[in-house]
């Protein structure tokens, strides 16, 4: 495989250059805080969708979702149908509503911002909860993107892990660095681009070219339960799956509408006719995506046969599209350079997503924390400056984060967006649709949603009966802390909203002005 190596080397190269000039490109049409965190407000509506998807999916779409079902079964795809539902609702019922009022609520660049200007919020409380909770999980959450492009490069070229996410976390680091929001957002819009041709391509040859039928390979895939059971999404490992299960799953939801890196995208939109757009395009670009995606993890099963990834073979289930491309392509040297295009289809998915969380989460400590509390006279050239070397620190935490070879996507994506979820979902969507809500619901609401994450996620607070070894709530239960942070969010926000002091006249005649589009 020396000469396909090459050809692999070389498309990734290509692609990596391509995302630095787009990066250079932009760093002179960067001239405000404005351009770099929303670019001036100017994205239409293709951008606007496919760069929103792009950095929602991350390396999870064709790694932790296809490598969870192949080692499980379909049982698995509850997430995508949560994640299709989250994600329709917070197109239909989110974006509009919240460009109408970043908009209204003083040209907020941020959702802290708007958080704190919804609310009125003089003493800025909810600018520095916000703020912290943006950093925290997007060290996270930008980990697990770095962490996916670590396992790429060590997969597809041998090399060592820590030398591989190197590589990646520098590229992402520069066109990041440079080019700001506008920068991030071409370059998602290619990547989603990329991502959903190789979704669509990939599994779809690898099907065509299976040696036999697909139900009698995954039966001598030793899969649990058998092909049957296994095709069956009412059945995980071969078991029934339980209420609390199918719950946990379809939470995930949830989350959608308290996604930082998300949220922004409807903010920075040109205007309403292509935020209508952008609708359209988006739900069908998830729709085909998160199929596919399943589709990706069953076929890979049945088309790698005999090898079965985690058992014959050290290579991770989370590998499995990588693996397919190349036994389909690379394997063939005169294949080798296409196959390298589809493997960058991957790592298209993971720097989408880590641009957009290095992008929001700099915004979070320089225009938020650095400009609204501690230097409010900063000029827009001293912002910028914080805000890269923002950008700095948080990629070389998160890579720090991320050294662990042994750290699974799935896991730190999980913890991260339970946490974003739970923490801004449900004062994102009271803050657009009920007028009663005022500065302490929406503190109560933030703080009980993160803590109750945390809490749940990582504090070993019971016992296995059995062992007797300690264990975390989530594990305990099988709940996803999501779930349970939301709900215990969105109740205390009504709850402390509605015995405490009335929203004033002024914030009362923003809602209203937002809701009927009086901006």
């Amino acid at each position: 495989m020396g000469s396909s190596i090459v050809w692999v080397l070389l498309a990734f190269a290509a692609y990596m250059i391509l995302m630095i000039v787009i990066g250079a490109k932009y760093v002179k049409r960067t001239k405000n805080s404005e351009d770099y965190f929303l670019g001036g407000r100017q994205l239409n509506g293709w951008v606007a969708a496919l760069s929103a998807q792009a950095s929602d999916m991350s390396g999870w779409l064709l790694m932790g979702l296809p490598g969870s079902v192949y080692a499980f079964g379909t049982g698995q795809a509850w997430i995508a149908v949560g994640l299709f539902i989250g994600t329709v609702c917070n197109w239909l019922f989110v974006s509009t509503r919240l460009r109408r009022y970043t908009i209204r609520a003083n040209n907020s660049l941020t959702l802290p911002a708007y958080l704190e200007n919804r609310f009125h919020d003089k003493k800025k409380i909810l600018l520095i909860i916000s703020s912290a909770v943006i950093v925290i999980f997007f060290l996270v959450y930008t980990a697990s993107s770095l962490t996916a492009g670590g396992k790429l490069f060590s997969s597809v070229f041998g090399v060592d892990y820590k030398l591989a996410l190197t590589i990646g976390a520098t590229v992402i680091l520069i066109y990041t660095f440079l080019g700001g929001f506008m920068a991030v957002c071409v370059t998602d819009f290619i990547q989603g681009t990329l991502m959903l041709i190789g979704v669509l391509v990939v599994p779809l040859i690898a099907y065509a070219l299976l040696p036999d039928n697909l139900v009698a390979l995954l039966n001598d895939s030793g899969v649990v339960g058998g092909a049957s059971s296994y095709l069956n999404i009412m059945e995980d490992s071969g078991q029934q799956v339980s209420v609390i299960y199918i719950i946990s799953q379809l939470a995930w939801g949830l989350g959608y509408c308290g996604m930082p890196h998300i949220l922004v995208r409807f903010m920075a939109v040109s205007s309403e006719k292509e935020l209508l757009k952008s609708k359209a395009i988006a739900i069908i670009w998830v729709a085909l995506s998160l199929v596919l995606a399943v589709f990706i993890g069953i076929i890979g099963r049945a088309y790698l046969f005999p090898t079965i990834l985690g058992e014959t073979t050290n290579v991770s289930n989370e590998n499995v599209f990588i693996e397919v491309i190349t036994k389909l392509f690379i394997e063939d040297h005169n294949m080798a350079f296409i196959g390298g295009l589809f493997l960058c289809g991957i790592l298209a998915a993971i720097m989408s997503t880590a641009d957009s969380q290095l992008l929001v989460a700099s915004s979070a400590v320089a225009e938020d924390f650095f400009k609204g509390i501690f230097k409010k006279d900063a000029t827009d050239k001293t912002v910028l400056y914080v805000s890269r070397v923002t950008v700095v620190v948080i990629a070389v935490l998160a890579y720090l984060i991320a050294l662990n070879p042994n750290s699974s996507v799935m896991g730190l994506v999980s913890n991260a967006w339970a946490g974003f979820g739970a923490a801004f979902g449900p004062t994102v969507v009271l803050s657009l649709y009920w007028k009663r809500v005022n500065l302490p619901g929406a503190i109560a609401g933030i703080v009980s949603g993160a803590a109750t994450v945390l809490v749940w996620d990582y504090l070993p607070i019971c016992k296995d009966i059995v062992t007797g070894e300690a264990l975390t709530l989530g594990a305990k239960t099988g709940l996803y802390s999501l779930a349970v942070g939301f709900l215990i969010s969105l109740v205390l926000i009504v709850v402390v909203s509605s015995v405490t002091k009335k929203p004033s006249a002024e914030m009362l005649q923003e809602f209203e002005d937002v809701k009927s589009g009086n901006i």
